[in-house]
């Protein structure tokens, strides 16, 4: 891995992954995009790490493409074109599904493609200082890699405004819609990212991870029978695994659980 492209900092059960691409402030090209792909596939299957953080070096978290690589792509020819759309839509996906908890730590500008990284991740915290857009209509495309990831963070209805008209859109706006959990001082965005990690940290990783499976299975689905028995067999699967049992025993303990940090 190009360590001028991408960092990972270890911090305890954390793993912070930077884009470190400052001067096109993270915009990212073939190789950004291949490399991030790869650190979230090796982080989320890496024992030992509990939660996954995606940040930026520089003035932004991610103006989005490098708008050289996509003008290379658009005169490349159609299966190089589509091969090249496939890989950004995957890098997406990959995010979206790891069973590690991530959360978004999003300043300065998050723009196309990097707001599409922030709403692929679980949590997003941002800065006062953050904006966020969908630009592409502007260029002349559209966010179809990152749509359904944003659609999936402010919803359909926000979606047909911002799709369209590509504003920019304020941290506390961001917070209105959906699309970022909390919003923090510059000066205090690491803090609160890392109060979120160590509640993350006090769960069960198996818990967590069901968690997100469960919620990937019944999100925008009609509660019928179906979903009713589905949510019934994944309760008592996990009421028999020893981390349940752990975690219900240090509860009537009042200790710790096995898998909480060290005080």
């Amino acid at each position: 891995m190009d360590d001028q492209t991408l960092k990972i900092d270890r911090r305890g059960a954390s793993a912070w992954i930077w884009m470190n691409r400052p001067d096109v402030h993270n915009a990212f090209d073939e190789t950004l995009i291949a490399e991030l792909t790869a650190a979230f596939a090796a982080v989320d299957a890496e024992e030992g790490v509990r939660v996954i953080v995606l940040a930026g070096e520089g003035k932004s978290f991610s103006a989005g493409a490098d708008l050289k690589w996509m003008k290379r792509q658009g005169a490349s020819t159609p299966y190089q074109n589509l091969a090249d759309a496939r890989k950004l839509a995957a890098l997406f996906r990959t995010i979206s599904s790891c069973r590690t908890p991530t959360i978004a730590r999003v300043h300065g500008a998050a723009l196309g493609g990097g707001m599409g990284l922030a709403c692929a991740c679980d949590i997003c915290i941002a800065s006062t200082k953050a904006q966020f857009g969908t630009s592409e209509v502007r260029l002349g495309l559209i966010p179809a890699a990152i749509g359904p990831y944003v659609l999936r963070a402010i919803g359909e209805r926000q979606a047909y405004r911002y799709f369209q008209t590509a504003e920019r859109i304020s941290a506390e706006r961001a917070r209105e819609i959906g699309l970022a959990h909390e919003v923090a001082s510059s000066e205090e965005l690491d803090a609160r990212v890392q109060q979120v990690v160590d509640a993350l940290l006090l769960g069960g990783p198996l818990a967590q991870a069901a968690a997100t499976e469960l919620i990937r299975a019944v999100a925008n689905c009609p509660v019928d029978d179906a979903v009713v028995e589905d949510t019934a067999r994944r309760i008592a699967t996990l009421r028999a695994t020893p981390e349940a049992g752990e975690g219900l025993g240090a509860f009537i303990a009042k200790r710790a659980a096995a898998w909480a940090p060290a005080d």
